[in-house]
């Protein structure tokens, strides 16, 4: 069974209207379908924005029976020379890049309890995507200072669950895949405008990949 764990409705829409749901039921407090598209066993969770939303939905897929973790929808681009609004993305790795403990442990940004490297590294299907390194905090703003520090970690999209997810299924042992559809870029106006101008148009480019995205898993 593939777990799609999924923040916004509006994401979720995109393969649910491509869904035959056979049940709805709530698994840590999240909104559970379950059902089939594209010939595949579905489990979509819809979690709400943020790390900690991620995590239990991801912790919900996995408790509903879920082989493989599927996290896809919008997210925003760090610069446009290798970002493009509408454009699909595979994420290779994924970096919480507001977990700080370097007073602490003196290690990178975002490296966990545990871990010698601050990205954790994701599945990689055969897809044919290009692949980008990804941001997860719990913000979504203009700020000069976040922006700096994503560049300076190496990550190229941004967005606010998925390094979280990586993190559930790293300690489940579950295969993690994200897919992402860029709705903004930093530095081409206020990517809240952006965000709310593009989201359609994102997600339209997302779900006619969705067949292959599922297929490929």
């Amino acid at each position: 069974m593939i777990g799609c764990v999924i923040a916004m409705d509006s994401e979720a829409e995109i393969l649910l209207d491509q869904m035959e749901v056979e049940n709805i039921g709530t698994l840590y407090g999240k909104t559970v379908h379950f059902g089939k598209a594209f010939g595949k066993d579905i489990a979509l969770v819809i979690s709400a924005e943020g790390k900690v939303n991620a995590a239990a939905g991801a912790c919900a897929a996995i408790s509903a029976g879920a082989d493989v973790v599927l996290n896809f929808g919008v997210a925003g681009g760090l610069a446009p020379e290798n970002t493009a609004v509408g454009e699909v993305y595979l994420i290779e790795r994924a970096v919480q890049y507001d977990f700080d403990l370097r007073q602490l442990s003196g290690k990178e940004v975002g490296t966990l309890p545990g871990e010698t490297e601050n990205f954790l590294p994701l599945e990689l299907p055969s897809l044919p995507y290009p692949r980008r390194a990804l941001g997860t905090g719990d913000r979504f703003d203009d700020s000069p200072a976040d922006h700096a520090l994503l560049l300076r970690l190496g990550c190229d999209v941004r967005d606010m669950e998925g390094a979280a997810i990586a993190q559930v299924c790293k300690y489940a042992g579950v295969p993690f895949v994200s897919v992402k559809a860029i709705s903004d870029v930093y530095g081409s106006g206020s990517t809240t405008e952006q965000f709310r101008k593009n989201c359609k148009l994102a997600l339209l480019e997302l779900k006619a990949s969705l067949k292959e995205i599922l297929e490929s898993l």
